[in-house]
C-alpha cells in the first residue's frame, strides 16, 4: 500500500472521481517548505492530500502509481531529485498530473510558467492553464515585485545597475543552517553569497526584465522567519528624474486590487520612525511594498517585506495550487 488512508482505491468509478475533491501529492513533505505546505493544506477544505509511506518514497514505480491518481504534484525536493520526478511525470502521458515545483530547477525554463501571479496582469491566467509551474524563490519575490512594474513603466531602465540587499530569517537556509542557529553556533548576523553566484539571481534578472545582471547581497539574521528586500536608487540617474510619488504610483497601479500584495502609503509608520522590521507578516501570504525617498538628496529605497516561508515559499505554493486547480486564490 503506497497511499495514505485518505487515498481512493484503484479502479474507483469515474463518476466518483468527478465528484471527489481534487487530489494533491506533496513530494518531499519532510523539509521546511514541504512541512509548511502540508500545514497550510490541512486548513484547506476543498483538496484531498495524498501521501506515500516513507519506505516507498524513493520507489519510482510506487510514486508513479500514486501520481497517476492525483490532479497535482507539489515538488519540495533538491534540484536533481525534482528533475528526476518531472522526467517521470513527463513519461506518464495523458495520466500525468499537473506539477508545481518549489526547487530552483525550472525557474527560468522557457516551457514552465513562473508562479508569481502578480507578476503581470495576465500571469494568474497563465498559471491557471499551465501544466508546469515553478514556484518563485523568496528573495526574487520581493525584488521582482519592486522592480518589474518600474521597468515596465520606463522609470527604471532595463540596463540600470541595480543593487539588491536582503535579510532573511534562518529558516530559509535549509536544515544545516537551521541547526546551526537553533543550536547556538551561528553568528547573530552574516552576509553570504559573496561569490556573486547566488541561485536566485537568474530568475530575479529574467522576470524583472533587466538586461544587466543585478548585484545581489543576501544576509541572514538570528531569527526564524521574515524577510526584507531593498533596492536603493539615485533618482537623478533615472529617466525623467522621477520622485517618490512617481515610483509609488507605478507600483500602486500594478498591484491595484491584489489580494496579497499591498503598496503601502508614502506616509506610513515606517516613514515616520525611519525603521522597518522583518517579522510583521510571518504566518501570512502577504507582501508589502514601500517607497522611502528623500527629496533633499534625490535618493530612494524600495523595500519589500514578506514571510520567507509564506509568500516567499509555502504560501505562494498554495496560492499557485489553487489557481492550477481552478479555485479562487483565497
Amino acid at each position: 500500500m503506497t497511499l495514505s488512508e485518505t487515498s481512493q482505491p484503484k479502479g474507483w468509478a469515474s463518476s466518483a472521481k468527478a465528484a471527489a475533491k481534487p487530489a494533491v501529492f506533496v513530494d518531499g513533505a519532510s523539509g521546511t517548505t514541504g512541512l509548511e505546505i502540508r500545514e497550510r493544506l490541512d486548513r484547506q477544505s476543498d483538496v484531498a492530500v495524498k501521501s506515500i509511506v516513507e519506505e516507498k518514497r524513493k520507489d519510482a514505480a510506487a510514486k508513479r502509481a500514486l501520481m497517476a491518481e492525483v490532479d497535482l504534484v507539489i515538488l519540495c525536493l533538491p534540484d536533481d531529485a525534482a528533475k528526476q520526478t518531472v522526467a517521470l511525470i513527463d513519461s506518464m502521458g495523458p495520466k500525468a498530473p499537473k506539477v508545481l515545483d518549489a526547487s530552483t530547477a525550472f525557474r527560468v525554463a522557457p516551457d514552465w510558467v513562473y508562479g508569481f501571479p502578480e507578476l503581470a496582469p495576465d500571469q494568474a491566467d497563465k498559471i491557471r492553464t499551465a501544466r508546469k509551474v515553478s514556484n518563485p524563490g523568496c528573495y526574487p519575490t520581493g525584488a521582482i515585485a519592486l522592480l518589474r512594474p518600474l521597468v515596465d513603466a520606463g522609470l527604471v531602465p532595463s540596463d540600470y545597475p541595480v543593487t539588491i540587499n536582503a535579510v532573511s530569517g534562518y529558516s530559509g537556509g535549509g536544515k544545516s543552517m537551521i541547526q546551526n542557529f537553533e543550536g547556538g553556533t551561528a553568528p547573530a548576523f552574516e552576509l553570504y553569497g559573496l561569490g556573486f553566484e547566488h541561485k536566485h539571481v537568474p530568475e530575479t534578472q529574467l522576470y524583472s526584465h533587466l538586461t544587466r545582471r543585478p548585484i545581489f547581497v543576501p544576509s541572514v539574521g538570528n531569527y526564524r522567519q521574515g524577510m526584507l528586500v531593498s533596492v536603493p536608487l539615485h533618482l537623478d540617474t533615472l529617466p525623467g528624474k522621477p520622485d517618490a510619488a512617481d515610483l509609488h504610483a507605478a507600483l500602486a497601479k500594478r498591484y491595484a486590487g491584489s489580494t496579497y500584495v499591498s503598496v503601502m502609503p508614502l506616509d506610513n509608520d515606517a516613514t515616520k520612525s525611519g525603521r522597518l522590521e522583518p517579522e510583521a507578516l510571518n504566518e501570512t501570504n502577504r507582501l508589502e511594498l514601500y517607497v522611502f525617498a528623500s527629496a533633499k538628496h534625490r535618493q530612494a529605497i524600495l523595500v519589500a517585506r514578506l514571510d520567507n516561508l509564506g509568500k516567499g515559499a509555502s504560501g505562494a505554493a498554495v496560492q499557485n495550487m489553487r489557481l492550477m486547480l481552478g479555485f479562487p486564490e483565497t
